[in-house]
């Protein structure tokens, strides 16, 4: 099993939903997220959460969270490329690491039937 975790552009979400849809992923995180990569983020005045704030260099980015089976991750990532990429600096990042093991706290099950 790996845990991917997505950075995406906020209006990127429905897509991204669409995609792990078609891998029948069921279990989704979505949390809403401020960050920059090597764009250094926005120099201008924003507005955040009904704040003016000058010199803010943090974008709002989306941060979702899966956990897949294995053998799903590079037709995902692939997938994410294709459909999600605009070209330009800000696109986001996709990490991917192992998990060892997984528990449904409801039933107690282990592994891929927990997922």
């Amino acid at each position: 099993m790996k845990k991917v975790e997505f950075i995406i552009r906020p209006d990127k979400l429905e897509k991204l939903k669409v995609i792990l849809n078609e891998y029948h992923i069921g279990g989704i995180t979505v949390t809403s997220a401020m960050g920059c990569g090597n764009q250094k983020g926005s120099t201008d005045v924003a507005n955040y959460k009904g704040i003016e704030v000058a010199n803010l260099n943090l974008i709002p980015k989306i941060k979702a969270e899966v956990v897949v089976n294995d053998e799903d991750v590079e037709k995902i990532l692939a997938l994410i490329y294709e459909n999600l990429s605009t070209g330009t600096v800000g696109d986001g990042k996709v990490f991917v690491s192992s998990i060892d093991d997984v528990m449904r706290i409801r039933t107690g099950q282990r592994g891929k039937k927990a997922i």
